[in-house]
């Protein structure tokens, strides 16, 4: 099986190459516009694989929560490769393909969501090798993100090393944390192939990022005046 997968949810994009079960990556440029870098790069990494994209069995993306402008993109992509392709989409959340790099069995993705907020999800490890996600995901200030209860938590994500007072918080509850995690596209296609064995592909025509915020976009001063970032 031949499974590509795009990650641009933050700045650290990147796209992996699944084959049955060898993994191949490749990182987007620092500083550059995703929009620019990652179809070069994903025209890069199946050239080395001797891959056309109608070789394809399968694309992943990313679909959030993230960046709003690097869902649009790696969606985007998805979305036209698959059409050229005539190949389902499987879309993965960010915070469980993070769950996924951790390694964890029960596992607290955080993700900086900036505006002065986190995404934040739990995650469950199932027989096969995916994460379930218990309750929901949610968006909220540092000091009103939910922390797990009972033993072998692992949290993970930026979301720790961007609110010092969320990794306090965390500290006293999870048993390890893992601060440095962000989405990669090498864990969304171990994923993926989880999800392609079970027939959870969609058509190319219903993919859509995943948005947890009502309001897409705030102003500079309605960030600063909130805590969060410009």
């Amino acid at each position: 099986m031949l499974i590509l997968a795009l990650e641009t949810s933050t700045e650290l994009g990147s796209c992996a190459l699944w084959r049955d079960g060898l993994v191949s990556q490749r990182i987007c440029p620092e500083k550059r516009p995703h929009s620019e870098t990652l179809l070069p790069l994903v025209r890069e990494l199946l050239a080395a694989g001797g891959v056309r994209v109608a070789d394809l069995d399968a694309i992943a993306f990313g679909v959030g929560p993230g960046a709003f402008t690097g869902l649009r993109v790696a969606c985007g992509a998805a979305q036209g490769l698959a059409v050229a392709a005539d190949v389902p989409l499987i879309p993965v959340c960010s915070l469980e393909s993070m769950a996924e790099q951790s390694a964890g069995e029960r596992v607290l993705a955080l993700l900086d969501a900036r505006m002065g907020e986190v995404y934040s999800g739990f995650y469950e490890r199932e027989a096969g090798g995916a994460y379930a996600l218990r309750g929901e995901i949610r968006v909220s200030p540092p000091g009103e993100v939910a922390l797990p209860a009972g033993a072998g938590w692992l949290a993970c994500g930026n979301g720790l090393t961007a609110y010092p007072a969320l990794l306090e918080r965390v500290k006293a509850t999870a048993g390890a944390m893992h601060a440095g995690i962000l989405p990669m596209a090498d864990s969304l296609v171990r994923l993926a192939a989880v999800k392609a064995a079970r027939g959870e592909g969609i058509d190319a025509a219903q993919a859509a990022p995943l948005y947890i915020r009502d309001k897409v976009a705030k102003t500079v001063a309605e960030r600063l005046s909130e805590g969060g970032r410009a």
